[in-house]
């Protein structure tokens, strides 16, 4: 039985969205699927309750940052997101 996930760090994921947005909907779902295959600590945030943030990703959100690093924004599928996700347990 591997321990790798006890002594593996969680990984940070924040999504960064807004309200009505169909794409962000999207985002959510397939990050939420591909969770249950990795330790990790998910944040969602609404753009639209801080002026700077919106002014930052007002016109690209859903944005997915992974440990503080933009790793995707608009779409992601299943296999990148798990791909990603992958690369950050090394």
């Amino acid at each position: 039985m591997s321990t790798s996930n006890a002594t593996t760090p969680p990984i940070r994921v924040t999504l960064y969205t807004r309200t009505d947005c169909r794409l962000c909907e999207e985002m959510h779902a397939v990050v939420e699927r591909v969770a249950r295959e990795f330790p990790l600590t998910m944040e969602h945030v609404d753009v639209d309750t801080d002026p700077a943030l919106a002014a930052e990703y007002g016109a690209e959100v859903p944005v997915l940052c992974v440990n503080g690093r933009k790793a995707f924004k608009y779409r992601v599928d299943e296999r990148a997101l798990r791909a990603r996700l992958a690369r950050e347990q090394r």
